[in-house]
């Protein structure tokens, strides 16, 4: 093999990759997570000795699948940053976690079965996704566009549960929601921040707090 050849087949491996991802997504969402291989790879317009050569296990597939719209979440938020205002940038950014949302859709069986291979997922996406939404979240306060005492997780993880309908095809009433979690963004708040331990005090009926922290 030729120092010429090599860079080509890494491309076209590439390319089967992506090609492979795109299939496999838009196959779990209209036959569900347990479709035949054999449909991904017919789809893909590859073998389905390609498909097992790259993804031995269907759960390494679908943890590929996660990651690549992970990446694509990150990548976006430099994007839209260079792109438009501060505040725009941001609301576009989270907005596009609809669409990231909606990629569980056919996945949910497999994601929520228990299976250890999928364990470290949801810890991997929250790494990901902090620090390129705390970019954008830092800038647009700074730009004055936003009130300055939002916090990072919190926003985060409301945008993630308000774009769950998503996950079952409603991507219309998702980001409904998820555009008044970003005109909320702007009101500046007379109401101090909550103090989320005392909170579960107060929740707990003012009694001592038994439980971890």
């Amino acid at each position: 093999m030729t120092g010429d050849t090599a860079p080509a087949l890494r491309a076209d491996a590439r390319r089967n990759v992506d090609a492979l991802l795109r299939a496999a997504t838009d196959v779990f969402t209209e036959s569900g997570v347990d479709a035949p291989m054999r449909t991904i790879a017919a789809k893909a317009g590859v073998g389905v000795g390609t498909v097992y050569r790259h993804f031995p296990q269907r759960s390494d597939l679908i943890k590929a699948i996660i990651r690549r719209v992970v990446a694509a979440q990150v990548d976006a938020a430099s994007a839209l940053a260079e792109k438009h205002e501060p505040g725009e940038a941001l609301a576009l950014w989270m907005l596009r976690l609809v669409d990231l949302v909606a990629t569980k859709r056919g996945l949910g069986p497999a994601l929520h079965s228990g299976d250890l291979a999928y364990k470290a997922l949801p810890d991997f996406v929250l790494g990901q996704l902090t620090p390129a939404l705390r970019g954008l979240l830092d800038d647009a306060a700074k730009s004055g566009a936003i009130r300055d005492n939002v916090d990072v997780s919190d926003l985060l993880n409301a945008g993630l549960r308000l774009a769950t309908p998503a996950s079952d095809g409603d991507t219309a009433q998702a980001r409904r929601m998820m555009a008044l979690l970003i005109d909320g963004l702007s009101y500046r708040s007379s109401v101090p921040p909550v103090n989320k331990r005392a909170s579960r005090v107060k929740a707990a009926g003012g009694g001592k707090i038994t439980s971890k922290h």
